[in-house]
């Protein structure tokens, strides 16, 4: 077993390595935008504070926004010392292999001497080991000329990093178990190079092990290590033989291909499962090496989440798909809220708006549902936010209660907070169509603790009219002329002022639901829909 271990070492002139630093917009604070819509500067996860400096938080905000996409030089000169700032990040996210952060920034608060604090969550993505979370703070004081600035120290990156200690990442490098798809056809990494981020961290009932590591608070004078931070990994003992997974060969080369052929190079993930049992038959990224996206991805799911809060509002009759709900080109609700490319469509039913997606139809209609409803019914019933054990790491979703009205309306289409990826949008699909969530796997035996309820009947079939009326008359016409009866929907979503839109699209079609996110893709029909029809094509109608 070799050990390697990296340090983000902050002293000195030592250029760190710059590997690992890359703009994931995937990682960067969602800032927000409508699924096909803008939600743009203002609020997203920050909400509004009556009492510190709105231009404060605004730098706070944009400080994070900048440290996350990967700006360095940008975030730095937003504090009180740009130089030592920019080193600084650099070298804890180029020497502990961070690529991606999630920085998501808390309620501020005001001190008798003027100073604001800005609490925030750091979510740091370590390549090929897991996420590393902790709670840090930015303090923020106001210049001579008037602009505020992060005051800038070592514990703004992390309350425990100081002149006298810093950050090591250590390794413990394993090799991947062997690995089958469901047929026993063996799947290696040179065959199969997305599966690359997987194989190595199979676990549950296959027994497998993954890369292990460590991040430790050292002493910089002497390296002895004080306390570790984070352990990554499990010393478990695998099994002779290879790891039986629930993948299909066919499927799998199938989606790389679409990927490779359609995603332009832009990150791009895709997850295709099985409707009935939740098994999974690809997990495909791009790129093929680093983090695993598909599987381990936080996004906003933008207007692919129009599923979710169709079926909380048609639970409880509080909509129809034949209702007519307007379509107007804006809709504000504390901010301004628009449809893609401006659309409007006076006189829609809402079947039309979710066709079309229209986001200000959607957000008309938050006031039918309680604040925490939405994110109850996507648990209930879709068992999104419960913990799932998929036999490799994941992340599971979140939807927290909105903060606010606008925050409420930004939820409706898939912003705010609200945070998926492709797993978890293929599983909506296939509940939605369905009416039962079966927990995901990609390999046999694993615990589940999850508890939803099926859906009614009737909800199902409105879902399913709906689904296919996208593909024949609405966003996902990209889907149309394939064979078997395809339903889909498309989604958009705004990361940051000054990034491009990500594009999602889910689709079922027999026993398979498939969501595909682009990042920086635009629209989900333009860059996400080709994926998906590459994929479908790729694979016969008759084999699911």
């Amino acid at each position: 077993m070799d050990h390697h271990d990296h340090s983000s070492d902050i002293t000195g002139g030592r250029s760190p390595r710059r590997t690992a630093v890359r703009a994931v917009t995937a990682g960067a604070v969602v800032l927000a935008a409508a699924a096909g819509g803008a939600y743009a500067a203002g609020l997203g996860p920050f909400g509004r504070d009556a009492g510190p400096d709105p231009a404060a938080v605004r730098q706070a905000r944009a400080f994070l926004a900048d440290w996350a996409a990967g700006r360095l030089p940008s975030a730095a000169g937003r504090t009180t010392s740009p130089g030592p700032a920019q080193r600084v990040l650099d070298s804890f996210t180029a020497g502990l292999d961070i690529s991606g952060p999630k920085l998501t920034a808390e309620s501020a608060a005001e001190a008798e001497d003027g100073t604001v604090t800005v609490p925030f969550t750091a979510r740091m993505p370590v390549e090929g080991l897991g996420t590393w979370t902790y709670e840090s703070k930015l303090p923020l004081r106001e210049q001579s000329d008037g602009n505020w600035k992060v005051d800038w120290k070592l514990s703004v990156v992390h309350p425990r990093l100081s002149d006298t200690e810093k950050f090591r990442l250590e390794r413990e490098e394993t090799e991947p178990p062997e690995v089958t798809d469901r047929e026993g056809t063996a799947l290696s990494g040179a065959q199969f190079p997305s599966l690359g981020p997987v194989m190595g961290r199979l676990g549950g009932g296959g027994g497998g092990t993954g890369p292990r590591g460590a991040i430790h608070l050292v002493d910089r004078s002497t390296g002895k290590v004080e306390r570790t931070e984070a352990r990554f990994g499990a010393r478990t003992v695998r099994e002779e033989g290879p790891v039986r997974t629930t993948l299909d060969a066919g499927w799998q080369a199938a989606a790389e291909k679409a990927l490779a052929a359609h995603a332009d190079g832009k990150n791009a993930a895709l997850v295709a499962l099985r409707i009935d049992d939740g098994e999974i038959l690809a997990v495909a990224n791009s790129p093929s090496s680093g983090f695993n996206r598909a599987l381990s991805g936080t996004y906003a799911p933008g207007s692919t989440w129009k599923i979710v809060t169709s079926s909380a509002l048609l639970l409880k009759d509080a909509v129809a798909p034949d209702d007519v709900v307007d379509c107007p080109k804006y809709l504000t609700v504390g901010k301004r809220f628009q449809n893609v490319e401006l659309s409007e469509h006076p006189g829609a039913t809402f079947r039309k708006d979710f066709t079309e997606s229209c986001n200000t139809a959607f957000i008309s209609l938050r006031d039918r549902l309680d604040d925490g409803e939405l994110g109850e019914v996507a648990r209930t019933y879709f068992g999104v936010g419960q913990e799932w054990h998929v036999g490799a790491p994941s992340y599971d979703g979140s939807v927290p209660v909105p903060k606010d009205e606008t925050e409420k309306a930004a939820s409706m289409i898939g912003q705010g907070r609200v945070q998926a990826n492709p797993l978890i949008m293929a599983s909506v699909t296939a509940t939605a169509v369905s009416g039962t969530f079966h927990q995901p796997s990609l390999t046999e035996g694993n615990e589940d603790t999850t508890r939803t309820t099926p859906l009614p009947r009737g909800v199902v079939a409105q879902l399913r009219a709906m689904l296919r009326a996208t593909v024949t008359d609405g966003t996902a016409r990209v889907l149309s002329g394939l064979p078997g009866e395809i339903g889909a929907k498309t989604g958009t979503a705004e990361v940051s002022d000054d990034q491009a839109n990500n594009g999602w699209l889910v689709a079922h079609r027999g026993n398979v639901a498939v969501a595909c996110v682009v990042e920086e893709g635009v629209t989900g029909g333009g860059s996400a829909g080709p994926v998906v029809r590459g994929l479908l094509a790729a694979v016969p109608a008759d084999s699911e």
